[in-house]
This record gives structure tokens, C-alpha cells and sequence, in this order.
């Protein structure tokens, strides 16, 4: 029999998750990185006669690395393990309902979010779910502030005891839907520290907290005071519906460290120097008159104003002063620590492009090996794809029923329906095929075909067209078919000709005529 959860159970789940994330300052470090990344580098400091100039390198290097993984064209294909007719047709039709999903749900745009998260805050994190209304799958980018695990020292997320999802939910939402039986003013909004929202007061936090039970995922869902859900909801799901991923895996916990993480003390130092160097030119550029008081009573800079002096005004003694210029030390610690700290953090000013193009070979080359060290970050990211790919599929065994999708075969474009209950999930397996730069690397790719197949490198048209990307050509797969038919014909034909030799006449029923 399932526990009868209460609101006070799920709550003390959530209090002591989160005290991990405050043991290890998760919070506090995610919101400074956030404002460094974004050039807020001055917060908190009362100073109001001093500049506070930004020379924000970190957000320059750190979108060079987004822009490095992300320019990567992510898709996905499944292959099934045993090959009978009907497992390579069932995955096609779920390689193609991928690739719908994917683009309905823009989750190559997201995907920028979730490696823009990793790096600046330490994880990616999706949170799929499934519109019972719109019957479709969703995916929502969030912080891995929002995101608990039951063991915080294990970044396995399908490994996990429990995952809680933190939500701020306005009350007029919650009160809407809320079980038989519950008074709506015993939900109240409240003020949770770790979630500050400083331009509304009408929010409430609810846990989602998700379990595996038999194989299956369930969860509940609670605020501080009631329970949103009357029993443990079986949502028919065997892997948690979350995607996760760390820039930097940090031993021994589920939260990893960003790529600006410990360079904020560099970037401190650059504003601050520049802030000094400022200062020095403003008061040093401009001389200070000194005057001798005895004679001259008070002194303007406006022009042709007359003021008065004592005695002889031959003898009246007014000059000015002039400081010691700044050392020009300073510009150069100033570019000195922008350099070093960029080339530590392995972002060179050929990768940058900040270098004259005059020898590109060398600068490629150097961009190359400069890109080297986001391998790992790479692949990182392209695991996180297969996580979200792979619950997907499993939202569509769960979820989907009896649907009618679109199904491109040899035949051509058509519609077709298909019972996803029936499917045998266990003999598919999911791959993730990466491509880089998705669309100039396809029309490098046409141009390179096109060229080939002109000089007659490339003899027949069934491996051109084989090789030119699917949504370059309508009907593909119709084409092939018939082209293929066609090679068939002409193999059978050269066959005969080989056979009886050139001279023969041929009756194509009856088969040779004539001597």
C-alpha cells in the first residue's frame, strides 16, 4: 500500500536538500555569477563618488564557449537491436517523432539555455513533462537551483532515491486546482530565501517530489500547508523526466562548477584597477589653480570676469598645479591580467578572432587547439541530449496510445497510425548523431556533392542522393525507391546482353529471338 504522504513529510525532504546546496554556498555562488555574467560587477558596493567601469572579458570568453559547443547540430536516431521488418520501420517513425518534438518544442534554442546555465551557473538542467490537454510532450529549461537531489553526492539522475523539482506558482493557480476538501485560504503565499522574487508577493512554493516504485515513477506534490495531490500519482514513467548536466563535475556532488567560478577575483581586479586609473587621469588632467589668498579674495574660471585684487595687481600671484601622471604600470596589468586570465581559461585571441587575418592556416590551426579542451564539455552536452532523447521516447510509450504521425517511407509522405502500447521499446536503441555546424556544414556539403557528382567521382545518382541531407530534396525516400528500381532493370538487362552478346534481339516476355 502506497505511504499516505503529508505536507510536512515533503517539506522536510525539501528543507534538508537544501541545506546541502547552503552547506556548499549554492545560492549565494550562483547568484554573484549570474551578475557577473551579465555586467551587474558593482553590486553592493557603496561608493558614490567613484567610476564603475566594466571590462567584462568573462562574458566575452564564456559565450565563445556556448557558441563552441552549441554550433554542433544535435539529432537523434533509433536503431533497432534485432532487424525485422517491422523494428525498422517502428524506428523510423520514432527517429521522425523525435525530430517533431525536438523542433515543436525548440529545443535547439533551449539547448543554448541549458549550456549557458552549465557554464555560468555549473548545471544544465530540462524538466520534460507531458500536456494532458494538448497531448503533447514539453520541455521547460531550469536552475539547478530548482533542483534537489535525494543524494546530493551522486550525479546519477536516474540512480537517485527521489527528485524534487521547486516551484513558484502564483496562488490563484494553485487555489483553481486544488483537491476536495481543502479550504483555498489555507494556501497562503510565502517568502522562501533560497527563491527570492523581489516584484511579487502572490507566489507560492510547491515540491514536486518524484520516487521510482515497482519500475515506475510516481510523485506527489505539496505547499507548506496542504497536500496538491490526494495519493502518490503514478505518472507510468520508468526514468525520472529530468536531463542533467555539469560544466566541471566537482567529487562528491551532484552540482558542478562553473567556468567562471573562481576568475571573479581577476575580473574584481581589472574593474577595480580601471576604476583607480579613471580617478587618477580625472584629478590629473586637469591642473588646480592656487592663488595667494592675501591679495586675491576668491577666484573664477568664467571668462572675462572681472574680480578684484589688493595692491598692485602687477604682483598679484596666481598659478596652477599640476599632479604626477598615473604609471603607465596600470594599462598594462590591465591588459595583462585580461590576457592571461583568458588564455588560462583557454580562450586565446586567434580562437576569439581578436588577431589580423594574415595567415588564416596558422590562425585555424590555433582555433583548433585552442577549442580542444571543450571536448569534455562537449561530450558532456551531448550525453545531456541523450538523457532527454531517451525520456522522450519514454513519454511517447507512456503517453502517446493510439496516434497518427507522419511518416515519410519509400512510398513518399504519408499518415499513418500507430499503437505506441505495442511497441517493443527493449529491442530499440537510441543514438545521437552530431554534426557540426549544422547548416553551413549541409550546404558545404551539397556544393561538395553537386561538385562530385559533375566530375564523375561519384558514378550513380542512389549514393548522391544518399548522401544529400533529407530536408534538401521532397520525397527522398520515393526517389531512392524508384531509382533503385531502375538500377535493378538495367543490372538485369546488362546480365542478358553479357549473356546472348550484343547482337541478339531481345523480346522482354519471351526472352532471346534470332540467331
Amino acid at each position: 500500500m502506497d505511504k499516505k504522504w503529508t505536507s510536512k513529510d515533503v517539506f522536510a525532504e525539501f528543507d534538508r536538500a537544501k541545506n546541502y546546496n547552503l552547506q556548499i554556498d549554492l545560492y549565494d555562488k550562483v547568484k554573484v555569477n549570474e551578475n557577473f555574467f551579465i555586467g551587474r560587477q558593482w553590486e553592493g558596493l557603496n561608493a558614490p563618488d567613484l567610476d564603475k567601469p566594466v571590462l567584462n572579458f568573462l562574458k566575452r570568453v564564456v559565450t565563445y564557449f556556448i557558441a563552441m559547443i552549441v554550433s554542433d547540430d544535435v539529432t537523434a536516431a533509433v536503431d533497432p537491436f534485432y532487424k525485422t521488418e517491422e523494428n525498422v520501420v517502428m524506428s523510423k517513425i520514432l527517429s521522425q517523432e523525435i525530430d517533431r518534438v525536438i523542433e515543436r518544442t525548440k529545443v535547439k534554442e533551449k539547448n543554448r539555455d541549458a549550456i549557458r546555465a552549465a557554464a555560468v551557473d555549473g548545471d544544465g538542467c530540462f524538466y520534460l513533462r507531458f500536456d494532458p490537454n494538448e497531448k503533447e510532450i514539453c520541455v521547460d529549461s531550469i536552475e539547478n537551483t530548482r533542483v534537489l537531489f535525494g543524494n546530493p553526492y551522486s550525479a546519477d539522475v536516474q540512480a537517485q532515491p527521489y527528485i524534487m523539482v521547486v516551484r513558484r506558482r502564483h496562488i490563484d493557480e494553485i487555489r483553481k486546482n486544488l483537491p476536495k476538501g481543502i479550504d483555498p485560504e489555507d494556501v497562503r503565499p510565502d517568502i522562501e530565501e533560497a527563491y527570492p522574487d523581489e516584484y511579487d508577493s502572490d507566489l507560492v512554493t510547491t515540491v514536486v517530489r518524484m520516487w521510482k516504485e515497482d519500475g515506475k515513477v510516481k510523485f506527489v506534490e505539496a505547499t507548506r500547508e496542504v497536500m496538491l495531490t490526494e495519493d502518490a500519482v503514478d505518472t507510468g514513467l520508468t526514468l525520472y523526466p529530468i536531463a542533467y548536466f555539469s560544466w566541471e563535475k566537482v567529487r562528491g556532488s551532484y552540482h558542478g562548477q562553473a567556468v567562471i567560478e573562481g576568475l571573479i577575483p581577476n575580473q574584481i581586479a581589472v574593474n577595480t584597477l580601471m576604476a583607480m586609473a579613471i580617478r587618477g587621469v580625472k584629478t590629473g588632467s586637469f591642473p588646480t589653480i592656487i592663488f595667494n589668498k592675501d591679495k586675491i579674495s576668491s577666484w573664477t574660471n568664467k571668462v572675462g570676469k572681472a574680480f578684484g585684487v589688493s595692491g598692485d595687481p602687477n604682483t598679484a600671484v596666481a598659478t596652477s598645479f599640476r599632479p604626477q601622471d598615473i604609471s603607465g604600470q596600470v594599462i598594462g596589468m590591465i591588459d595583462s591580467l585580461i590576457a592571461l586570465t583568458k588564455d588560462l581559461m583557454g580562450a586565446s585571441d586567434a580562437a576569439l578572432g581578436n588577431v589580423r587575418p594574415d595567415n588564416t592556416s596558422a590562425i585555424i590551426a590555433v582555433q583548433r587547439a585552442t577549442a580542444a579542451p571543450l571536448e569534455l564539455q562537449r561530450m558532456a552536452f551531448f550525453g545531456f541530449v541523450e538523457q532527454y532523447v531517451r525520456i522522450m521516447v519514454d513519454m511517447m510509450r507512456a503517453y502517446y496510445s493510439v496516434r497518427e504521425v507522419a511518416f515519410e517511407s519509400e512510398a513518399g509522405e504519408s499518415i499513418v497510425k500507430v499503437d505506441f502500447d505495442k511497441v517493443d521499446f527493449t529491442g530499440m536503441d537510441i543514438n545521437v548523431d552530431v554534426g557540426s555546424c549544422a547548416y553551413f556544414s549541409e550546404l558545404m556539403q551539397m556544393q561538395t556533392m553537386d561538385n562530385l557528382y559533375k566530375q564523375g567521382i561519384i558514378g550513380d545518382a542512389v549514393t548522391y542522393l544518399e548522401a544529400i541531407p533529407p530536408r534538401y530534396i521532397r520525397n527522398r525516400e520515393k526517389l531512392l525507391s524508384d531509382l533503385k528500381e531502375r538500377q535493378k532493370k538495367i543490372e538485369a538487362e546488362a546480365e542478358k546482353i553479357a549473356l546472348y552478346g550484343n547482337a541478339v534481339a531481345f523480346d522482354r516476355e519471351e526472352g532471346p529471338i534470332g540467331a
